[in-house]
């Protein structure tokens, strides 16, 4: 693991890439738990601002890139174990078009239903310690691990009544097999741009992740985001569309469009109760909006995916 700093191949790659990092958003699944090999999921360049439903590990034996989370920035050309809590804001950019390694998902739902595993998530705080959520790896490291990522990857396509039981000891020997290794590499700065991006995402999540129908939004304008963080809205919305090709408005509006999916499909609130929450008085202009970026109105969303 390489400090960017001081590898100037590295520089020189990274002056080669394109700004713009494409905004990646996760969607409603059924599944618990999941388990990937990267050589048959393809690794994209990617920017995840908002909180995710699920918790990953990722395991990475081949390949090399640029891996952000939060304001810490790691270049990453050796064998790593990366340990990312759902709410983490993160980022990746490729160096190779090589990828090896493996990842799991698994949401907080799993977790719940898995008393042991709860207990090893808080007991090691792989997931909460910001210092324990990227790990170098040593050759013998790697093989260990990758084997049980791979004996994950067979009990995941099973057809056994024990399936998730299964996967969820294997997800306390790797965590306890992660933590015997304790090599951890020292971040590297991030960039100016990114801690603007990184306020502005960690703003508007702290302002959409808990509104209701008592508390709703209560920035809604890239000017009132701008104010807030204390620059000036041309300039924040120069940086963002840079390196994630949107403006500050667009991603205000995909963020309200998300939460108010997630109340349409996991409330039972009115829809007037969802329109007032993300910022809509008048229950024609909420339906405006939602039919507008969807195509559907909020009633016709509801009913399409209970149906």
């Amino acid at each position: 693991m390489k400090q960017l700093a001081l590898d100037s191949k590295a520089i020189d790659i990274l002056r080669d890439l394109p700004d713009m990092i494409p905004v990646f958003r996760e969607f409603y699944e059924s599944w618990n738990i999941r388990v990937f090999n990267r050589k048959h999921h393809e690794c994209r360049n990617y920017l995840s601002p908002n909180r995710r439903e699920f918790y990953k590990i990722l395991l990475i034996t081949k390949g090399s890139g640029v891996f952000t989370m939060g304001l810490n920035t790691y270049y990453i050309e050796e064998p790593t174990i990366l340990f990312i809590h759902p709410n983490d804001i993160i980022s990746w950019k490729n160096l190779t078009e090589e990828s090896g390694g493996h990842y799991v998902l698994f949401k907080s739902s799993f977790i719940n239903t898995h008393p042991q595993l709860k207990a090893t998530i808080e007991k090691f705080g792989l997931f909460s310690n910001k210092d324990k959520k990227v790990l170098r790896l040593s050759e013998n490291d790697t093989t260990i691990l990758n084997q049980l990522f791979e004996i994950m990857e067979k009990e995941d396509i099973s057809a056994s009544d024990y399936r998730e039981e299964s996967l969820q000891a294997y997800l306390q020997l790797l965590m306890v097999e992660s933590l015997k290794i304790g090599q951890y590499p020292k971040p590297d700065v991030v960039s100016e741009d990114f801690a603007h991006i990184y306020h502005f995402f960690d703003l508007l999540e702290r302002e959409t992740s808990n509104i209701n129908y008592s508390n709703p939004i209560r920035l809604k304008t890239a000017k009132e985001f701008a104010a807030d963080l204390a620059i000036h809205p041309n300039y924040l919305n120069a940086v963002l569309k840079k390196h994630t090709g949107q403006n500050v408005s667009t991603h205000i509006r995909n963020r309200l469009l998300e939460e108010t999916k997630a109340l349409l499909l996991q409330t039972d609130w009115t829809m007037q109760d969802i329109g007032f929450s993300i910022g809509f008085a008048e229950q024609p202009n909420f339906n405006s909006f939602f039919k507008k970026n969807t195509g559907f109105t909020p009633s016709e969303f509801r009913k399409a995916y209970h149906a």
